[in-house]
């Protein structure tokens, strides 16, 4: 696996091609987190000679930031430097209100780094309408299944490196 797997408040990477994994984050073990399928999507298409970089906000062993202002300082740094920021939104707003990263799709459609993915079997679609319809108005591409958009990710990440 050709991926550099970074988590929540590790050192980024100052250099390199790089992804963010921005969406909702299980609040307790009881609900799934879907950012390891995802870095599996990534791993399994990246054809790059080097190393990709994921950015993680979930924190390593499950072990939290002690500091909310650390988790959020570490968050906003990693999308600024990542090269491609991958948006999945599997909306249910009992266990993934996902209502933080509705902020941050907000503060980085304009970037042209941004990808959003939201499957339309998720438990609340209805919520993504808006998020759907401004990624359209700002060429975002917006796409259904995770592999569709990990793939948006990474010609992302091709095209700005070329």
């Amino acid at each position: 696996m050709n991926i550099n797997l970074v988590m929540a408040r590790e050192s980024i990477p100052a250099d390199g091609s790089s992804v963010f994994l921005a969406g909702p984050t299980p609040r307790s073990g009881a609900v799934e987190s879907w950012r390891p399928a995802a870095i599996r999507e990534l791993a399994a298409q990246w054809t790059g000679a080097e190393p990709l970089t994921v950015l993680s906000p979930e924190s390593r062993d499950g072990k939290r930031a002690e500091h909310y202002d650390d988790q959020v300082d570490w968050e906003t740094d990693a999308r600024s430097v990542a090269t491609t920021i991958l948006f999945w939104i599997p909306r249910d707003v009992k266990s993934l209100p996902g209502f933080t990263t509705n902020v941050e799709f907000g503060l980085d459609v304009t970037t042209g780094k941004a990808v959003l993915g939201c499957p339309p079997e998720c438990p609340n679609p209805e919520r993504n309408r808006y998020l759907i319809y401004v990624a359209r108005r700002h060429a975002v591409p917006v796409c259904e299944t995770l592999t569709d958009t990990a793939v948006a990710a990474l010609d992302i990440v091709t095209s700005r490196t070329q």
